[in-house]
């Protein structure tokens, strides 16, 4: 679990997030068995305000360039201002595995 606490971590202490949830759904992709390969993230933070939904994205992305560099093969990211977190409902489920063997 080491790549999960880096990634909780770095986001933790970059966007001081009101809610950070970071689930590893590796064992849903044709990975090896405790492989930290595949993650989906939610991310509330007021340092989303005044940004575009790719800017969010881009950002938590240049946070977390190591990991994405050296092993981590997809990252969902939800993120969300505390406002718009207030208003959504639920977050999607993460997405079906589409490759691998």
């Amino acid at each position: 679990m080491i790549v999960q606490e880096n990634i909780v971590n770095k986001l933790r202490e970059a966007l001081s997030p009101s809610h950070l949830q970071v689930d590893n759904i590796s064992h849903m992709h044709a990975v090896p068995a405790n492989a930290e390969t595949h993650f989906d993230v939610v991310v509330v933070s007021d340092a989303f305000e005044g940004l575009r939904a790719v800017q969010c994205h881009q950002r938590v992305y240049q946070l977390l360039a190591k990991e994405l560099s050296t092993g981590v093969h997809a990252l969902a990211i939800h993120a969300f201002t505390p406002e718009k977190w207030a208003l959504n409902d639920e977050v999607p489920g993460p997405p079906e595995c589409l490759g691998g063997e």
